[in-house]
This record gives C-alpha cells, sequence and structure tokens, in this order.
C-alpha cells in the first residue's frame, strides 16, 4: 500500500467559453467557431500522505471545488492525473444523488448501492446513519416532503456513516442547526482520531486552523503555496485585499494613501449625517499591521479611522461597533468611553484615531460600524455614522460559550491542598 492516499500530478482543467449557444453546436459540426479558453485549474500538483488532514483555501473561482469533483471522479481532467489509493466518501452537493420520490430509507439504500455497498453492507450501518440523521418518521416518508434542514441531515448521514478511508469535504460540515453541526465536527473528529484521510475545503479558516495538518493555497486556478495552516491563512489574508503573498515587497517612504482601497468594504453600507465632520477612511490591520478582514482569536488588532472636520466641532466622539450578523451589537467603544479628547476639531482640521486591542470575540463573522458624533452650537449632532462598514471574520482554533472570551486561566490540583 502507498504512503499517498492522494496523489495530483500537473493537473488542468479547460473550460471553452462561446459567444453564443450555437456555436457550441456549430464546432459539435465540425464548424469553425471563436472560442475562449478559460483554466479553472492549471498545473496543479500536490500529494496527501495516508492518515494527513489537508486543507484547501483560496478565494472565489480559484478552483477548490473542481479539484475535488476531479478527485471524486465527478469531472474529468484535461491534463494531468489523479491518483486515489481507497475507497472515498464525498460530501460535495449533499443530496445530488436522492430520488425525490423515494422515502429516505429507500434512498439510503440507493445511495449506499451507488457507492459501492451490498445490501447486507448497508444494513449493518442503517441504525448509524438514522441515529446520526435524526429525524424520526420522518425516514419512511418520501424526501419531496422534507424541510431543507431534514433533507440534508440525511444526506449528511448516509456519505459519513459508510466508514471511508478517504473522506472529502467541501463546504459541508456548517449544515443544520447549531447541535446538528456539532454532532458533524465530532464526527470529523472521529475520522481524524481513527488516522482516516480528510482532503477539506471551506472558507470557515478557524476549522481549517483547527482540524488541519497541513493547507494548499489556491489563487486563480493555480497552486500558489503549501504550509502549515497558520502560514496559508496568513498568505490567504493578503490575496483578500489584493495583495500579491509571493511577492516580498521592499519597505519605502509611506506617502499618503487611501487605506480603505486596500481593504474589504461594504459596498453597500449605510451611512447618514450632517457631515460637519466626515469619516474619509477606515481600516483594520492584524498584529503584524497587515490590513485584514480577518483576526485570530486572542491576537492584538487596530482599527484606524480618518476625520475631516469642514466646520469648527465641538468635544467630537469617535466610535466604532462591533455586530453578530443578526444585528445584535456586541461590542464597541469611543474616544469619551476612553476619556481621549480630541483638540484640533476646527475647519480644514485632519483626525486620525487609532483603537488597538486584543479580539477575545468568538470566531465567526462580525460586521463593523464606524461613528462620528458630538456637539454643535451646543446641541449633540450626528455628523458621520458608517453602518455594517466592512465585516470581521475572528478565526478561532478554541471557542467558548456566548459572545466573547472571558480568557480564563484554569487550574486543576488533585489531593488535599
Amino acid at each position: 500500500m502507498s504512503e499517498f492516499a492522494i496523489q495530483v500530478k500537473h493537473l488542468d482543467k479547460m473550460y471553452k467559453l462561446y459567444n453564443k449557444p450555437s456555436d457550441r453546436l456549430k464546432e459539435a459540426l465540425g464548424m469553425k467557431v471563436p472560442v475562449r479558453e478559460h483554466y479553472a485549474l492549471r498545473d496543479v500538483s500536490f500529494d496527501v500522505k495516508r492518515g494527513e488532514t489537508v486543507g484547501i483555501i483560496g478565494t472565489n473561482g480559484s478552483g477548490k471545488s473542481t479539484i475535488l469533483k476531479i478527485i471524486t471522479g465527478v469531472l474529468n481532467p484535461t491534463g494531468g492525473e489523479v491518483t486515489v489509493d481507497g475507497r472515498i466518501s464525498a460530501l460535495l452537493e449533499l443530496g445530488a444523488g436522492f430520488n425525490m420520490e423515494y422515502t429516505g430509507i429507500e434512498n439510503v439504500y440507493l445511495n449506499g448501492t451507488m457507492m459501492g455497498f451490498s445490501k447486507e453492507e448497508i444494513d449493518a450501518r442503517l441504525q448509524d446513519i438514522l441515529d446520526f440523521a435524526d429525524i424520526g418518521d420522518f425516514v419512511h416518508q418520501p424526501v419531496k416532503a422534507y424541510s431543507s434542514g431534514m433533507f440534508v441531515r440525511l444526506a449528511f448521514a448516509v456519505a459519513i456513516n459508510i466508514d471511508p478511508e478517504i473522506l472529502i469535504v467541501d463546504e459541508a460540515l456548517s449544515v443544520g442547526d447549531v447541535f446538528f453541526q456539532a454532532k458533524c465536527y465530532r464526527k470529523f473528529e472521529e475520522f481524524k482520531k481513527m488516522g482516516r484521510t480528510i482532503l477539506f475545503v471551506s472558507h470557515d479558516l478557524s476549522s481549517i486552523s483547527r482540524y488541519c495538518d497541513r493547507v494548499i493555497l489556491l489563487n486563480k486556478g493555480v497552486k500558489l503555496e503549501e504550509g502549515s495552516p497558520k502560514q496559508m491563512v496568513d498568505m490567504y489574508k493578503q490575496l483578500l485585499v489584493g495583495q500579491d503573498p509571493t511577492r516580498k515587497v521592499e519597505k519605502e517612504v509611506k506617502k499618503k494613501e487611501n487605506w480603505s482601497e486596500k481593504f474589504q468594504v461594504n459596498p453597500n453600507m449605510l451611512e447618514y449625517g450632517s457631515k460637519l465632520a466626515e469619516i474619509t477612511d477606515f481600516v483594520v490591520m492584524d498584529e503584524k499591521g497587515r490590513y485584514t478582514n480577518t483576526i485570530d482569536k486572542g491576537t492584538t488588532f487596530t482599527i484606524k479611522m480618518r476625520v475631516a472636520f469642514h466646520e469648527n466641532i465641538q468635544e467630537p466622539i469617535m466610535a466604532y461597533t462591533f455586530k453578530d450578523i443578526r444585528g445584535t451589537e456586541i461590542t464597541g467603544t469611543n474616544t469619551m468611553f476612553e476619556k481621549m479628547h480630541i483638540e484640533h476639531s476646527e475647519a480644514g482640521d485632519v483626525c486620525t484615531v487609532t483603537f488597538t486591542q486584543d479580539m477575545f470575540l468568538q470566531g465567526g463573522e462580525y460586521l463593523l460600524s464606524f461613528g462620528c458624533t458630538g456637539y454643535k452650537d451646543g446641541d449633540f449632532t450626528v455628523f458621520h455614522r458608517l453602518y455594517d462598514a466592512c465585516n470581521i471574520t475572528v478565526i478561532s482554533t478554541q471557542n467558548t460559550v456566548g459572545f466573547y472570551d472571558m480568557n480564563s486561566k484554569v487550574e486543576i490540583q488533585y489531593g488535599e491542598e
């Protein structure tokens, strides 16, 4: 048996793009038509050792799912070769092989047969599948009557309980409610402890950091690099803000720049206010000073905002607020709370406020808002607010309960003191 469960060598996947649908038919009839070639993958090579958990990350359109589909035989490559040594279970498009007229039980047997199992082998696994899906008597109903949640629970249960040697996962661990997700992750951890091989694609960088032994970084169909989860996540952050992580940049004298041009900003942010003072720029930086929308839990990060004063302002207040994706305000502060008085706030002045703090929010997605308020002619005034100006992803390998981590230090003693 080879030490490698998966070997990918010089893999290409090219699609022909036609100007109009009829051109495809004309080409099939031997006629010459204008065709553009689009490479979803170009000369990609990597190996996955037996018992290893390898992650694949990259921006949208980088070829992550295409690779998984070629490895599992759903797609054929244009060039190169893939060698797989071991029985695969693939969590790609959950439920793709289900017949909507069949009951849940009938679909379990249908999918099991498609995966190469005998009826006796499916019989032996049936109770585990039903217990994992936990959809009760609905297993005896046609799946066309299922809610979307029940559908994916059953599809996941079938795929995860067939005891594969190689597990291929594409963004499938976030199905169902939070309790079912926890069950999925426990099963995932079981696979790792059993020494099974896992190839894992996800935008959830916390899961990538937590579970993977090694990570492959793709960009526009090309493999940029592979290495430790932390190294590759750091490079991925640079890709997200349009930087080339493979290019070494010499330090140079900084000129005035628009921070948000190198940072992911919400194009549909809500803004309002009198604009007597205006938030002209903002950015978030990680502990290494890199512009990023992704922060590791437990690290120090910085929020900067630049404000231009168009009229004389009395006691301006600069603020930021974190909300969850449901809109609940989680935390935030402002210059008044922090007892930082802004001295220069006359017409023509420009002020940069820097907030530096430790990130102890739980891993997940958040929205960051900015505000500038104060007094004009003795009246409290909203000068400028930017709601949901950008998203912030917190990467965590260890979450606790609730919104934020108390950063507890735990000590255990045995016996009498």
